[in-house]
This record gives structure tokens, C-alpha cells and sequence, in this order.
């Protein structure tokens, strides 16, 4: 035999272990045959080969010790059982044997993943579906696969992958109930705040009313005094008179407006957690926008300027806690980003909020908007463009704009799939966006359209029809 051959011992019933695959796996990491022989080898070799391993799929044809080609078991049996078959090819060397037995050979490099290796070897002709697949691991280093392990294998990672499915959505269900649960508790605790709050709104302002009129009740007295007494005198300088008559009515007053922003909030609260999905009720789109921005205060501090240009929008008929859930997941993906490239960005970070009252269709609707300054590339999401209303008479359309980072092309066409994120586990769960369309798309028969431009910034468009 020439040196290049090599007689490896076959993939062990180990191959059909899969404990080790991963969603990622690649061919590489599967038991591949390493059989190679000479082209200018006898067939008689090529026969021993196949009769010592009973499993071997094919072999690995080499010259010189450079790949030529491959000749599956299959096809060397078919041609040694016609007439004269062993006769003819099995003293002659095995080049004889390969002129008339080429095909074409599904060649993949060893990185490929499985799952794509699965789809390309079903693909091949019907002839050709049971030869094995040859695996390149480098220039000069060439295996097998045999295509049944390869489905066997690609089997095992679909019930991986539905295992792992059903995993993260029971997870999702969980923690959506947790947030139901969550959101009526919030939503009874706001109505119970709102009564106290409420008496300390109107109390306030009802005491401050009450002191000024004392401090007028006072000044009338100290002008028709016209010698105070000494221990009179005593006691506004202990006091510090002055100071007590001006600083009194400014704290009065922080308490009523911290008083009257307690109540907004508690407000926005019951706004967001409205859980009444069941039927449509009319609502203020701009009420929900301020009462999400109200609960997100907190977040905006650090830096970020919302700048909000709301149109004269009428009442829309809809689910506001849904569309609360909306405007907090993309509002929150906005300032994700921008906090982001804080520490590096060129720009001042800031949130465009727009609204307005379009009479076009969706495909019709970009020569109505104005973007914001150096805002250049649309590209509209394709989930969204087939998801597009039927014509109505005017649509309300709003837009959340960032000039953060930018969502990079590649990945434009899965941002609203199912458990995709580019944020870490403990940011993101991959289903703000996918419930978010869900909404939009199912619930109120509109349109969610992505506008990215890597390195400007990122513009969600929500498009409601009027009903």
C-alpha cells in the first residue's frame, strides 16, 4: 500500500451519544471515517476495506497523497455485482473502478453546523441522497460522514432545540404571570394612593391659601403696633422672623408640587397597569406616552433629553395597558442604547417622540414625516411590511427616535423573532420587541416598521388605524 493510506478505526456506537451537541454544533465535533487509499491501489484493497468494517460508508480516494475524490460502499458493490463486475475492477487499480463511478460530492467544510449540513444533504438529488458526505477539516485532511448518522444527529438537536423552546416559554409564561400579577397589584395599590394623595394635593393648597392670609393678619397687627413690646421683638429675632415669612410659603409650596407630581405618577401607574384586555375603550395615546415617560423618569436623569412633538391627535379606540407595554418596551430599548455609548457619544443622547394624524396608507406615509436632523436611511422591517392594515380613512402614527448606535443590518430581519437579543441574560429576555409586535399587529390591526442606520441612531413607527 502507499504511505497516504490510512486504515482508522470507524466511528464506535459513542457517535450515537449526543449528550455533548449543542444548537451550534458543527461537523467537526461529530466521529467522522478517516479511510483514505491511493487511486493506483488495486480494487482488491478497496474491497478488504469495506469487508474488515461492515459500517464504513465510503472511503477517500487520494493520488500522491492530494484528495481526488470518494467512492461510497453503495456504488462499489452496485458495480462489482453486475456481470463481470469483480472481474473487471477488483484486480485493476481503483482508478478504473472511479471513471465510472464518479458523482457529484457534496463537499463541507468542518465548522459547518449541523443543522445546515442536515439541510443541504436532503436537498441533493435522489440518487445522490444516500452517498456520504465528505468533511473537509483542512487543506489536506478529508472524512466522512455518513448521512444517516448526519440525520440521527440532526434529530437529536431539533428535540434539543424544541426542549429548549418549550423551557424559555414556560419561563415566559411564568414570569408574564408574575408580571399580571404584579401589574394588578400595582394597579390596586395606585388606586388606594390616590385618595390620600389626592387630600394632600387639595390640603396643600388649601394651607398655603391659609398662610398667606395669616402672614396678612400679622402684618396688619405690627402696623398698628407702633411700640412693640421688647419680648415681642425677643421672640422674632429667636425665631428668625424674616426668614420664617418667606421660607414658610416656599415649603408649602415644594410640598404641593411634590405633592402633585406623587399624584401624576400614581396616575400613570393605573394607566400602565390597566389589565382590562378584553374589549377596545377609548383612550388618550398622548396620556399613555406621558404616563410611560413619568414611570421611566428615573432612568432619563442620566442625561438623556426627550424631545416630544405630539400632533393634534384625536381619541383612539384601544387597549391601554397593551399599548402602555408598547411604548415602555421600545422608550426602554431607546435609552438601552443610549446609555450604551454614554461615555462616547458625539451628540447630546436624545429620544424623539412625534404623533400625528396621517390620511395615507403605510407605503405611502414617508413623505409626510420630517425626520430628525442627520436621520438618512429607512429600511422597513419585512415582518411588518406584510403585517400592513387594509386601507382605512386615517391612521395615527407614532414615532419613538434615538440617536444611539444604531441596530446593524445583518440583524434588522430578526429583531421582532421570538427570543433574539443582543443584550445579556440579565438585560433582556428577547421578547420585548415579538409582544410588542404582537400587540401592535394582532391586538389593534396596525403596523410596528423598524428605521435603523448603524451609527446614526434607530426610529420605531407605530401605525394605528382609526376604527
Amino acid at each position: 500500500m502507499d504511505a497516504c493510506i490510512e486504515d482508522c478505526t470507524p466511528p464506535s456506537a459513542s457517535v450515537f451519544s449526543h449528550t455533548h451537541l449543542r444548537l451550534e454544533s458543527t461537523l467537526q465535533e461529530l466521529s467522522l471515517y478517516d479511510f483514505q487509499v491511493d487511486l493506483d491501489q488495486a480494487g482488491m484493497v478497496l474491497a478488504k476495506m469495506f469487508e474488515t468494517n461492515p459500517t464504513l460508508p465510503g472511503v477517500i480516494l487520494n493520488h500522491d497523497c492530494q484528495f481526488i475524490g470518494m467512492i461510497s460502499r453503495r456504488r462499489f458493490l452496485e458495480y462489482l455485482s453486475r456481470p463481470y463486475g469483480r472481474e473487471l475492477f477488483l484486480p485493476r487499480s481503483i482508478r478504473a473502478l472511479y471513471k465510472f463511478s464518479q458523482v457529484d460530492l457534496l463537499i463541507l467544510p468542518g465548522n459547518t453546523l449541523i443543522v445546515d449540513a442536515a439541510r443541504l444533504a436532503i436537498m441533493r438529488s435522489p440518487e445522490q441522497i444516500y452517498e456520504p458526505i465528505i468533511v473537509q477539516i483542512s487543506d489536506s485532511d478529508y472524512r466522512l460522514l455518513d448521512t444517516q448518522q448526519l440525520l440521527i444527529v440532526h434529530s437529536y438537536i431539533h428535540q434539543l432545540a424544541t426542549e429548549l423552546l418549550q423551557a424559555q416559554t414556560q419561563a415566559q409564561l411564568r414570569q408574564t404571570e408574575k408580571l399580571a400579577s404584579l401589574g394588578k397589584m400595582v394597579a390596586g395599590v395606585a388606586h388606594e394612593i390616590r385618595n390620600p394623595v389626592g387630600c394632600i394635593v387639595g390640603n396643600t393648597h388649601c394651607l398655603t391659601q391659609y398662610y398667606e392670609d395669616i402672614m396678612q393678619l400679622i402684618n396688619a397687627y405690627e402696623q398698628e403696633l407702633i411700640t412693640p413690646r421688647s419680648t415681642i421683638e425677643q421672640l422674632k429675632e429667636d425665631i428668625d422672623w424674616e426668614f420664617l415669612k418667606t421660607d414658610g410659603l416656599e415649603m408649602l409650596k415644594s410640598i404641593q408640587v411634590s405633592a402633585e407630581q406623587l399624584n401624576h405618577l400614581v396616575n400613570s401607574l393605573r394607566t400602565f397597569s390597566h389589565m382590562d384586555n378584553r374589549q377596545r375603550r377609548e383612550m388618550d395615546i398622548h396620556e399613555c406616552l406621558d404616563s410611560t415617560l413619568i414611570i421611566l423618569k428615573n432612568r432619563l436623569k442620566v442625561g438623556i433629553e426627550v424631545i416630544k412633538n405630539y400632533g393634534n391627535l384625536p381619541k383612539f379606540s384601544g387597549y391601554s395597558g397593551l399599548l402602555s407595554q408598547v411604548f415602555m418596551n421600545l422608550l426602554a430599548n431607546a435609552i438601552d442604547a443610549l446609555e450604551e455609548t454614554a461615555n462616547h457619544h458625539p451628540n447630546a443622547a436624545k429620544i424623539w417622540i412625534s404623533t400625528h394624524v396621517a390620511d395615507s396608507c403605510p407605503s405611502q406615509l414617508r413623505s409626510l414625516i420630517i425626520p430628525p436632523p442627520n436621520y438618512l436611511e429607512y429600511s422597513q422591517n419585512t415582518q411588518a411590511s406584510e403585517a400592513a392594515p387594509t386601507p382605512q380613512t386615517q391612521y395615527i402614527v407614532i414615532r419613538i427616535t434615538d440617536n444611539g448606535p444604531g441596530i446593524p443590518k445583518e440583524i434588522q430581519n430578526r429583531i421582532f423573532d421570538n427570543f433574539f437579543t443582543t443584550k445579556s441574560a440579565e438585560k433582556g429576555t428577547g421578547l420585548g420587541l415579538a409582544i410588542s409586535h404582537e400587540i401592535i399587529y394582532e391586538k389593534h390591526s396596525g403596523c410596528l416598521h423598524l428605521l435603523s442606520t448603524n451609527g446614526v441612531g434607530t426610529e420605531f413607527e407605530i401605525v394605528l388605524p382609526l376604527i
